[in-house]
């Protein structure tokens, strides 16, 4: 039963490992599309109280959401290779088909 369990945790731990992938990506297109025109250092930092434009913020707080994404995605990474250097071929099969699955979806 803890074998098996082990397995599962690793297998949904993958999953999640990939849908952090794509959810980062999605993430990075909407941090693209709201960088201003100019590139000016102005328009790329923290807004500051009083400002109304909106577009200046967006890329602030999308670039924060990366941020906190890789975080997350490098633990899991680690967690996931951590399992799999356990030399144990079930925990190793269900990592592959933990990633392929979360690929697939």
């Amino acid at each position: 039963a803890g074998m098996v369990l082990s397995v599962l945790v690793v297998l949904l731990l993958s999953v999640l490992y990939e849908a952090l992938k794509m959810g980062k990506a999605v993430l990075l297109r909407r941090a693209l599309l709201a960088l201003p025109r100019s590139l000016s250092q102005e328009a790329l930092t923290e807004p500051q109280e009083g400002d109304t434009d909106p577009a200046q913020g967006r890329w602030f707080r999308y670039h924060v959401g990366q941020t906190l994404f890789h975080v997350v995605q490098v633990v899991l990474g680690y967690m996931v290779m951590l399992a799999v250097m356990s030399y144990n071929a079930w925990i190793f099969l269900g990592a592959i088909a933990g990633s392929t699955l979360g690929y697939f979806v």
